[in-house]
């Protein structure tokens, strides 16, 4: 009988049934295991994100997440470009830096150096930004990203024959150099110590002829030292390109003559009140109501304010710059006209 009851249980169903058991055992432990893993992860994220709302991220956070619970670099690369959005920009290169120490792929650590390189530039320390995009084209002559901030840094640092140097590698990258070449060319022309104001005045006025994107460049330089040239020259410039300087002008420093035999220049020195019967009206809304403003017995402080308009990204800024500091590109600001209260000159700041 004992003997029997031994056969029972060596039976191959209940083989089957033990080795069932214990996959299921495994696979409950094993799923278990992967639940409280992923709870321990969510946790360390919750963590991340509260302390990156309270805006005390650290570096080291991000280099833990990456190399122990494998926080997407993608993740981290989006989060830290958020401080460069925000103007924090000491805090985005300690990300940048600290990832760079764990980072092992050449594609991934050469990302990593355009956005290194780019935040010290936004920060304003340009040979740190210059340092980083030469050893990027040391080893990657053709990386169109580094060239162009090369441009961007040699500019601002009046390199100018290593500037040209960088244009010539992007002609033949095949990249649109025309502007470039053409705004470089006046930043050299300016920079010029041999040559006098009166000499860089008429070959500064000859290329505007050229092109005429250069028209604000050229009014604003001939303003302030050749006023002579500017207003024998006048009908040459859009007058409704230039407005803020003319708007700014001293009455004395002002061709009246020239005035008198221009309907845009009159209705501008009428709308500012320098003179009162030369224009009635005006097609600009601002000019006009301002006009209309000098004409009527009431007083009123309204007066013209100016901003500037980037045409491709869409961006404002308070004052005039030949490259747009938010998207880098050239001539593309057109002044706008606000009526307002009188606020300082930023334009003769500049």
């Amino acid at each position: 009988m004992f003997e029997l009851e031994l056969l029972d249980y060596r039976d191959p169903l209940i083989g089957v049934i033990v080795i069932f058991s214990i996959v299921f055992i495994a696979s409950f432990l094993t799923y278990s295991f992967n639940i409280y893993k992923e709870k321990r992860s969510r946790q360390e994220y919750r963590k991340l994100l509260k302390r990156f709302e309270l805006g005390t991220l650290k570096e080291e956070d991000y280099t833990h997440l990456y190399a122990t619970y494998n926080l997407p670099y993608d993740s981290i690369i989006l989060l830290a470009s958020t401080f460069i959005y925000a103007g924090k920009h000491n805090k985005a290169i300690s990300v940048y830096l600290a990832l760079l120490e764990h980072v092992k792929e050449p594609v991934k650590k050469e990302e990593l150096l355009e956005l290194l390189g780019n935040a010290y530039f936004k920060s304003g320390l340009l040979q740190r930004s210059k340092d980083i995009y030469l050893k990027i084209v040391k080893f990657r002559p053709r990386n169109k990203v580094a060239l162009k901030h090369l441009l961007l840094i040699f500019q601002n640092l009046n390199e100018y024959n290593r500037a040209t140097e960088v244009l010539d590698s992007l002609e033949e990258l095949d990249e649109d150099t025309i502007k470039e070449r053409i705004y470089l060319n006046i930043l050299i022309t300016i920079d010029n110590p041999i040559l006098s104001f009166e000499k860089k005045s008429i070959q500064l006025f000859n290329n505007f002829i050229i092109n005429k994107n250069i028209e604000r460049i050229v009014a604003h330089y001939l303003i302030k030292f050749n006023k002579e040239l500017f207003w024998e020259n006048i009908e040459q410039f859009n007058p409704m390109k230039i407005i803020d300087y003319l708007w700014y002008l001293d009455f004395e420093d002002i061709d009246w003559d020239k005035v008198s035999s221009s309907d845009t220049l009159k209705e501008i020195y009428s709308a500012k009140g320098f003179i009162l019967d030369e224009a009635k009206q005006s097609k600009n809304f601002e000019l006009n109501t301002l006009i209309a403003v000098k004409h009527s017995p009431v007083k009123s402080e309204l007066n013209l304010n100016f901003e500037f308009i980037c045409k491709k990204c869409k961006k404002t800024h308070p004052i005039y710059e030949a490259r747009c500091p938010h998207c880098n590109d050239l001539f593309s600001f057109i002044v706008e006209p606000k009526l307002g209260k009188p606020t300082i000159n930023l334009a003769s700041l500049v």
